[in-house]
């Protein structure tokens, strides 16, 4: 039963050079919290920290109770701020989508298994089918995020962190975005971090915002 994903005391120093000190945040599940703050406040290395992907150098993470190790244990997954460079312009919208099926042995299966699971998260994400074949190149920013969204969905996490996630989507796509989030976390209780300058669209996404200066 998934419970919440905290920072406790949390900080990390490249070399010398101190990045975060002493933060503590908390995302329950079934929630959604805003992180607001300057580009270089810190924002993206605590997101980072919180997915497992780099360690912390003080304090520690813990994800449903337990500690979070630095190469992560599936439960928290990232969107971030450009499809283009989190998505391998070789593979295919259905490749990428399928991609997130790989954890939990989901991917595992056959074919035609593996490729209802795909049409099942893409429609989920509002993306067409005749997009599926399609590569990077062929689509539109807007339409590889959505398919980047769909694939963190497809791991079927606990929590889902977003890094400016709908900084390069026009207005339109932010709120179609933004609301197809907010229906996973009224459906399946997944908990929301989402990271913004923007504190406008903050305010109308999530119900508590913290802010690192």
């Amino acid at each position: 039963m998934p419970g919440e994903l905290s920072a406790v005391n949390v900080g990390f120093s490249y070399g010398g050079r101190t990045v975060l000190r002493n933060v503590s945040l908390s995302i329950g599940a079934g929630s959604q919290v805003g992180l607001a703050g300057p580009s270089g406040s810190g924002k993206t290395t605590l997101a980072r920290v919180l997915a497992g992907l780099m360690p912390p150098s003080t304090g520690h993470v813990t994800c449903n109770g337990a500690t979070v190790q630095a190469a992560g244990d599936g439960a928290v997954a990232m969107l971030f701020q450009s499809p283009r460079r989190s998505c391998s312009p070789r593979m295919t919208m259905r490749a990428v989508i399928a991609e997130g099926m790989m954890g939990g042995g989901r991917g595992s299966g056959r074919r035609r298994e593996v490729d209802a699971g795909v049409r099942q998260f893409a429609a989920r994400v509002q993306l067409t089918g005749d997009l599926l074949d399609r590569y990077p190149y062929e689509v539109s920013d807007g339409q590889l995020q959505r398919a980047c969204l769909a694939r963190s969905l497809a791991a079927e996490p606990d929590y889902l962190i977003c890094d400016e996630a709908t900084a390069m989507l026009d207005a339109a796509t932010t709120a179609a975005v933004v609301r197809i989030i907010g229906e996973e976390v009224t459906a399946r209780g997944l908990g929301v971090l989402a990271l913004s300058h923007d504190r406008e669209l903050l305010d109308a996404w999530c119900g508590s915002i913290t802010h690192l200066s």
